[in-house]
């Protein structure tokens, strides 16, 4: 017992003789995580500091991202039909805006007026027989049969560049591979002039037929999954007997759907926001997909929403939201197959 006496008198004592530049140098060391015996509330103290900054930091990058989302629900609510202020009170507007569809006195008509004008009268007056569910047709349309056909075309070149055998198949890859590093502005003049002397432009078969062919990209990404898988898979089936037609169809093709899924999706999403292809390959008429047709909103005719611009914006985000929702539901699918395509058996 006298022994722990003096003993904890001791550790006190010298407790006590620490002077305040070693507390200080003590609580810096802690705060770089090089903490002593005696400075441990400080290593702690440190941490919950670190948390917070990282925290902090989080919170501000997750707010830049979500705020344009915001003021773009926001604005599509602002009452831009008033003579006199029209546009200047999305100018103004922070998080709503000072004039909204909701204000009875100023709007009759409800406060979905925006989205009413957009399903009902502003794609009339860009072509005549012009609806928006034309444009939602059109856009399915492009993005749907492209991306179904193309994706399975990918997943067959990239089949045949991980899993067979053939002279020249890696020359063959990197020759595609080497094409994605061509800018596309500048082939876009020779490829307008073979699709309008197709007669593909007139009828929105320019948005349809060239995705059908597929991908380099989809297939380098699908490639890199299907190194991952076994060999012996299509060993085996070879020696029952089976083609490669049988084997992509009844082995690749399941093992593989993650990433031909995850793919697939991000090639919809790519082709749902093509307004720069429908801009430059279709004529302004029926054949023009929703973000295009969204475009024609504010200069159709004689600017029929250029001084009513929170319609425009009520169609951006009924254009954006099926695409959001798309990823929302999808989105592990997606990082997950692409932390999959870096690795190989």
């Amino acid at each position: 017992m006298e022994e722990t006496n003096v003993n904890v008198v001791t550790s006190q004592t010298e407790e006590k003789q620490y002077s305040s530049i070693r507390y200080a140098w003590g609580a810096i060391c802690a705060f770089f995580g090089l903490s002593t015996r005696t400075h441990r509330a400080s290593k702690k103290r440190a941490k919950l500091v670190a948390d917070i900054v990282t925290y902090a930091v989080l919170l501000f990058g997750a707010f830049i991202m979500v705020y344009p989302f915001w003021w773009m629900v926001a604005g599509s609510f602002a009452l831009t039909n008033i003579r006199g202020t029209g546009n200047d009170i999305l100018n103004r507007m922070v998080w709503w805006p000072s004039i909204s569809t909701f204000n009875a006195e100023l709007n009759p008509e409800g406060g979905f007026r925006n989205y009413a004008e957009v399903f009902n009268k502003a794609f009339p007056r860009i072509a005549t027989g012009f609806t928006f569910w034309r444009a939602l047709v059109n856009n399915l349309l492009y993005s749907i049969v492209p991306v179904f056909v193309g994706v399975i075309t990918s997943a067959s070149a990239a089949f045949s560049f991980a899993k067979i055998n053939w002279f020249g198949r890696n020359a063959v890859f990197y020759f595609l591979l080497a094409a994605i590093m061509v800018p596309g502005p500048s082939i876009m003049v020779s490829q307008f002039v073979m699709y309008d002397q197709l007669g593909w432009r007139t009828n929105g078969l320019v948005l349809v037929i060239p995705g059908m062919f597929g991908s380099i990209m989809t297939a380098f990404f699908i490639r890199q999954f299907l190194f991952g898988l076994p060999t012996s898979i299509i060993e085996a089936a070879k020696i029952d007997g089976a083609g490669y037609f049988r084997i992509f169809c009844g082995f690749i093709l399941p093992l593989a759907m993650p990433a031909i899924m995850a793919q697939g999706i991000l090639s919809f999403m790519g082709c749902w926001n093509n307004y720069m292809g429908s801009f430059i390959m279709i004529p302004k008429g029926e054949w023009i997909n929703l973000p295009h047709a969204i475009q024609l909103m504010e200069d159709s005719g004689n600017g029929a929403y250029s001084g009513d611009f929170g319609v425009v914006i009520a169609g951006s985000v009924i254009c954006i939201v099926p695409v959001m929702i798309l990823f929302g539901c999808f989105q592990n699918l997606i990082i997950g197959s692409l932390m999959l395509t870096g690795s190989k058996e």
